[in-house]
């Protein structure tokens, strides 16, 4: 049985599948997420078994994060395989998001926070060598931040 880990939060969308807790394999896509999830999962389905949906459930893209976590909670409850998620710092080094303007998410211990920064260092959402399914939750609804607007 295999893992899968979803990051769309920007560009590339990344997905890593994991065996035994150890990325087994990594594919990358510029393209949309809602155009690149059910291409890529359609491939994985025919390849894996999956024990767990993972993904990062923001702050990032609000539109990568409703197409991802629409996409996987489609796959968890039709496929009956637990989702699970994670705040998307745990992929970017802890690293200031982009929000709007020069409004930037940033994490303090537990805490996310909008910030005004000048010039944040961002470090690129990567996914991890190996995961520790202890470190994700069952709580995986969206995380936005933000509200619209509109």
């Amino acid at each position: 049985m295999h893992d899968a880990l979803v990051i769309a939060l920007s560009s590339p969308v990344l997905v890593g599948i994991y065996k035994d807790g150890i990325l087994v394999e990594e594919i990358r896509s510029e393209g949309m997420s809602s155009d690149v999830l059910a291409e890529i999962f359609d491939s994985l389905l025919k390849r894996y078994t999956f024990s767990n949906f993972i993904y990062a459930k923001g702050p990032g893209s609000f539109m990568g994060i409703k197409v991802t976590y629409l996409f996987l909670k489609t796959l968890s409850i039709t496929l009956k395989i637990p989702l699970l998620a994670t705040d998307a710092f745990f992929f970017n080094q802890n690293s200031p998001i982009k929000a709007v303007g020069k409004l930037y998410f940033v994490k303090n211990r537990t805490t996310i926070e909008l910030e005004p920064i000048v010039s944040p260092e961002i470090i690129a959402f990567e996914l991890p060598k190996n995961i520790d399914l202890e470190k994700f939750d069952s709580d995986n609804l969206p995380y936005y931040g933000i509200d619209a607007v509109g």
